[in-house]
């Protein structure tokens, strides 16, 4: 085997949130969990309901995003094609329409 390739080994000490500590082998000298095997609901057959980083929020937020409606491509260019024709529409037709516009701005 080559020399110092390998991962320094470590008796790692595991803190659960709960309060509960036990020692593993690890390549980290400290590992900080938030659920183990003397507080996950599997283990202790007890319903615990655990919510980690916001996963009900990141939910929520999926669900407004599908209430939204979302344009196709087509329907996108027929609301612009429709927005440049009233453009158009709404633009003088003659000059002295032109000049009589000109004259209400100023």
């Amino acid at each position: 085997m080559k020399v110092q390739i390998h991962p320094q080994w470590y008796q790692a000490e595991v803190v659960c949130a709960c309060g509960n500590k036990f020692t593993v082998g690890a390549t980290v000298p400290k590992i900080e969990v938030e659920v183990c095997y003397n507080c996950h609901p599997f283990y202790t057959g007890q319903m615990k309901y655990v919510d980690t980083a916001g996963r009900v929020d990141a939910f929520r937020a999926r669900l407004t995003k599908v209430d939204t409606k979302v344009l196709s491509k087509t329907e996108k260019r027929k609301l612009k094609k429709e927005r440049k024709i009233q453009r158009e529409l709404e633009r003088p037709d003659t000059l002295a329409e032109l000049r009589k516009e000109s004259r209400k701005k100023n």
